[in-house]
């Protein structure tokens, strides 16, 4: 075995004649550096090829071996290298204090060899098997880290998937997906630390509205062409059909749920935004009539996401409003069709929800193919 393949050892004595025995002691077995002093030994140890393990001296001038352990314990970089006090201190309160600082063993002199052998062997056994461990929690954290984001890449490829499907049907486009999520996350982002909203709103929470935001449509997968597609006003029996787009998109969710075993947390919101998102602040919406904090907070920050942004967007029948338009109607809402907090938060957040809606606006391209698409139903 080649010098480079030993373990190496680290022996800090002041004395030449320790350093010399102690090497003739290792060397058979480890690599051996030698360092007759604690600035030294501290350099050796923080160099690119650190020490397995440090015999050290206590008495020594300039620094003393307690204070280059406690150094050494105080980096990150070396305080999981062993050390093993070798000092002709026998006293109870130094063999203590040397525990104290971090060593990991206390060996007075004059040294026993075969004592010496054993405990070094023991502890670089000890060693090596804390070190594979270590690094295998941390090959397994990183691969935990890995399989976390596929699930999460998993999560968010499904739910914009189903999302989608759902907006071939409808005169909205895919942006629109895109819009409402940022909506939703600039808002709740905005008056997370309301108190209203404070007990609800965190950063995984929003991360999950977020999620969720997508599917807040889904429903309209299950409303027939002739009413989903129709330019002009419904009917009562239209509208009535169309309301039921909420219900459809809960239950679409639960049946997702029911089929996986177990609820989903961030599918939790998904059918509050679902089922809720047509509910108003004066209790006049559907499908449930629910009034005030009755409505739950994902589906109040959905309501003005979508409505906004249903007043400024293109539909193949109509141009969309512009925003200074669409703001005058979201503040009439307040109080009325949308919760008043959230009415001030997008006040205050005008610039961003432009930018939101520069950002992932609807191309000519895309107009036309849904103008195509519609024209073919529609006719």
């Amino acid at each position: 075995m080649t010098n480079v393949q030993k373990t190496t050892i680290l022996v800090v004595d002041d004395t030449p004649d320790n350093l010399k025995l102690m090497s003739s002691l290792l060397r058979d077995n480890y690599k051996v550096k030698l360092a007759n002093c604690g600035k030294l030994a501290i350099d050796i140890v923080k160099s690119e090829f650190p020490p397995d393990l440090i015999l050290l001296d206590i008495m020594m001038p300039e620094m003393d071996g307690y204070e280059v352990c406690m150094r050494l314990k105080a980096n990150d970089k070396t305080k999981d290298i062993p050390i093993i006090f070798l000092t002709t201190k026998n006293e109870v309160q130094d063999e203590t204090k040397g525990l104290e600082v971090g060593a990991i063993d206390y060996i007075t002199k004059p040294i026993n060899p075969l004592i010496l052998l054993s405990r070094v062997k023991t502890h670089l056994a000890a060693k090596k098997m804390q070190d594979y461990l270590n690094d295998k929690n941390s090959f397994l954290e990183i691969e935990v880290q890995k399989r976390t984001a596929e699930i999460s890449a998993i999560q968010n490829v499904t739910i914009l998937a189903m999302a989608s499907l759902a907006e071939t049907r409808d005169s909205d486009t895919g942006n629109h997906i895109r819009r409402t999520q940022y909506y939703v996350k600039v808002l709740a982002e905005k008056v997370r630390f309301n108190p209203r909203f404070a007990d609800f709103l965190n950063n995984d929470m929003i991360e999950m509205l977020f999620k969720s935001a997508p599917l807040h449509d889904i429903g309209k997968i299950g409303i027939p062409d002739r009413i989903l597609l129709k330019p002009g006003k419904f009917t009562f029996e239209e509208f009535e059909i169309m309301k039921t787009h909420t219900t459809l998109g809960r239950d679409a969710i639960l049946q997702a749920e029911k089929e996986l075993g177990f609820e989903v947390p961030f599918l939790k919101y998904a059918k509050e935004i679902s089922y809720c998102h047509q509910e108003k602040w004066d209790g006049s919406g559907y499908p449930e009539g629910l009034a005030g904090d009755d409505i739950p907070i994902s589906a109040r920050l959905m309501a003005v996401a979508d409505v906004y942004d249903a007043l400024i967007s293109r539909r193949v029948y109509k141009e969309g409003m512009s925003h200074e338009k669409a703001t005058i109607i979201i503040i009439e809402g307040r109080g009325k069709d949308f919760d008043p907090d959230l009415v001030d938060a997008f006040i205050e957040l005008q610039v961003e929800f432009k930018a939101i809606a520069a950002r992932f606006s609807d191309s000519d391209e895309n107009m036309a193919k849904k103008a195509e698409y519609f024209e073919l139903v529609m006719s």
